[in-house]
């Protein structure tokens, strides 16, 4: 086993040991669809210190090809900006001290929820070299919408990552990408066809 195959495996672990990837739940994803299987943010971004491991964790495990070309690191406010945000900082610990600072640009939400970069952090994404991180990867529909922000920018997108994937993307956002820790998670369902809604299980609240 390779030093990061132990590193991802530990993680999964990790991530269910801290309650952080809950499992045998029912859970609302917000975007249409219901599942047993969530990664919970809250509890991931509770203490700095469990985001700030996992990070560190994360970034060894992406190729050292785009560790050393990352000149920004971007995420949605909905989960990866926090992360995005810890990545960046921990990439500059891991430089000279005279190579140029890694940028964060958080991509926000809009006045209809979806994800927008706003005029400033499109400034600081153009003709930069920019890594796409979110907590989890569910359908892929988020991150494909960052990489097409962060292009249309002006910015070009070495991969994108996250902490958790589900393996179930059903978009693919054109780009690399890498993963913390990967568990197969039973099938997710459009809200209108949820098993669980038409057996009466609540929806799982924290």
């Amino acid at each position: 086993m390779t030093r990061r195959d132990e590193i991802r495996e530990k993680a999964l672990k990790d991530l269910q040991q801290y309650e952080v990837l809950m499992l045998n739940g029912h859970f609302d994803f917000g975007n249409g669809y219901h599942g047993p299987v969530y990664l919970n943010p809250h509890q991931l971004f509770r203490y700095p210190s469990t985001i700030w491991r996992f990070a560190q964790d994360l970034l060894d495990v992406l190729p050292a090809s785009i560790v050393e070309a990352t000149e920004v690191v971007t995420g949605p406010i909905t989960g990866g900006a926090l992360l995005a945000h810890t990545m960046a900082g921990l990439l500059d610990s891991r430089r000279a001290i005279t190579s140029p600072p890694t940028l964060f640009a958080p991509l926000t939400l809009d006045a209809d929820r979806g994800h927008t970069l706003t005029r400033f952090y499109e400034c600081q994404v153009a003709g930069k070299k920019a890594l796409v991180v979110d907590d989890v990867r569910n359908t892929g529909q988020t991150q494909a919408r960052c990489v097409e922000l962060v292009r249309k920018a002006g910015g070009t997108v070495l991969a994108t990552a996250e902490l958790y994937d589900r393996l179930e993307a059903m978009v693919d956002a054109g780009v690399p990408n890498v993963a913390l820790a990967e568990y197969k998670a039973p099938d997710n369902y459009p809200a209108e066809r949820c098993p669980l809604c038409r057996t009466g299980t609540p929806v799982t609240t924290f």
